[in-house]
């Protein structure tokens, strides 16, 4: 495993397992989302003191965003893979049957981290940042879909568009609902009634 060493407030050497560390920062912002953990969160859960935070991993928005990218390949990995599938109704079904269960895993908050943070950011510039990441994952399920429409997989008149928005607002939705007490039941009988709609 990846360990370093940065100096402590007292100028010695410290070690500590980098990818341990962010693990439980992951964590911590997961739980608490970006405005709702503080530095001395982090640094209880990393077991590090602030300087090493510091030298390590920047300061907490570069933390976070460090963390972020490792969730996207990580515990939601799930949503690239999705896109991988040989129709667009599997690529639905991979997508949504993921985000449930990564909502409904016991040993995981019962919420998605990006969702969470991008709700929990207020007007922090990250704000943009989560609106441009929206964007871009709306972009690559609507180019999916433009090729299924393309290769005949999807109707001829499918809005490609409208199908991305449509998905992209249910994946968001399980995640609210999960986030309030919703039952892996419940989530699913969401995306069979979801599936139902799709277009053939």
């Amino acid at each position: 495993m990846k360990r370093e060493k940065v100096t402590s407030a007292i100028g010695r050497p410290r070690a500590f397992d980098a990818e341990k560390a962010l693990d439980r920062a992951m964590e911590v912002f997961w739980l608490k989302g970006y405005l709702g953990t503080s530095l001395s969160d982090l640094t209880n859960a990393m077991g590090i003191n602030r300087p090493s935070l510091y030298a390590a991993f920047g300061n907490k928005k570069s933390l976070f965003r460090t963390v972020l990218d490792r969730y996207s390949k990580g515990p939601s990995v799930y949503l690239s893979e999705a896109l991988r599938e040989p129709t667009a109704r599997a690529v639905v079904e991979r997508l949504f049957h993921g985000v449930v269960d990564l909502l409904t895993d016991p040993h995981t908050p019962t919420t998605c981290m990006w969702v969470h943070g991008a709700l929990s950011c207020g007007d922090d510039p990250l704000r943009k940042e989560f609106a441009s990441q929206r964007a871009a994952g709306l972009a690559e399920i609507r180019t999916r879909f433009k090729s299924a429409i393309a290769e005949g997989d999807l109707p001829a008149d499918s809005n490609a568009d409208v199908l991305a928005s449509y998905v992209q607002t249910v994946n968001f939705g399980l995640t609210v609902q999960a986030s309030t007490g919703a039952t892996r039941t419940e989530l699913l009988r969401i995306v069979e009634i979801t599936l139902k709609t799709w277009p053939k």
